[in-house]
């Protein structure tokens, strides 16, 4: 579905990416997980062709990105970026709207389609009454949420989603993932929250220092060593008895 071959980056004379190759499965959930700057976002940004890599190529169902008309790749991959915002006055109903745009025949004329599609995304994110709130007037989380659904309007074949879950509670960061998982979508998304990337997600690749260090499941990957050398942690790792999945309990600084 998505093919990352070869991809590397340089800013302000530091190499941010560094021959990052990688296959996303299709239908799967991919954590991307390392260290702040460990490069999560910037592949992010190249895979949206939002950032021009120094090297390397993406493709999405075997077309490589650069040569596809923008409002094709819109059609494609829908990106919710860690600081998606707008000062414009707008209600919560037009910003999940702007994810139809690639879909419309007319820049400016919204269809009963769009709108049944812009309702059930609210619908998804638990803000279907939140239509015709201000923009302006919604909180960190509730805005997180609303910008979900603008990308799950635009029905994607592919999700990137950069840190999904800030100023999230943790019942709406538990929903935000749970519905993800549900959509079916093939999915990047980048997380801070380890435990979080063990419950819910089908691979976890980690990045140190712009370079892939391992990928696989989380229940192979999240080891106490991998810890250890990549966030420099002492943590356990043991299995949830009722999902199976790992979780981690860090150990607390020493003094």
């Amino acid at each position: 579905m998505l093919t990352i071959s070869g991809v590397s980056w340089t800013a302000g004379g530091r190499r941010i990416l560094d021959d990052v190759t990688y296959a996303v499965p299709a239908d799967q959930v991919v954590g991307l997980l390392g260290p702040n700057g460990c490069g999560k976002t910037s592949l992010l940004r190249i895979v949206a062709r939002l950032t021009t890599p120094d090297s390397g190529r993406v493709t999405i169902g075997g077309d490589d990105i650069t040569r596809l008309p923008r409002a094709e790749l819109a059609r494609r991959a829908a990106l919710l970026a860690q600081h998606a915002d707008t000062d414009l006055d707008l209600t919560v109903r037009d910003v999940v709207l702007l994810g139809r745009t690639p879909h419309r025949r007319s820049r400016w004329a919204d269809t009963a389609a769009d709108h049944a599609a812009a309702d059930e995304a609210l619908t998804q994110v638990d803000l279907g009454g939140y239509a015709d709130r201000r923009w302006r007037s919604l909180s960190g989380g509730e805005r997180q949420r609303a910008q979900l659904a603008r990308a799950l309007a635009q029905q994607p074949q592919l999700l990137l989603l950069d840190e999904p879950t800030n100023h999230l509670d943790i019942a709406h960061q538990l929903h935000l993932l749970h519905l993800v998982r549900r959509a079916g979508i093939t999915t990047l998304t980048a997380l801070h929250d380890l435990n979080l990337a063990a419950m819910f997600c089908d691979t976890v690749l980690v990045l140190a220092g712009g370079r892939i260090v391992t990928a696989g499941p989380p229940t192979e990957v999240l080891t106490p060593r991998l810890l250890a050398d990549v966030y420099g942690v002492h943590a356990d790792v043991a299995t949830h008895p009722a999902t199976g999945r790992p979780t981690i309990t860090y150990h607390p600084p020493l003094p």
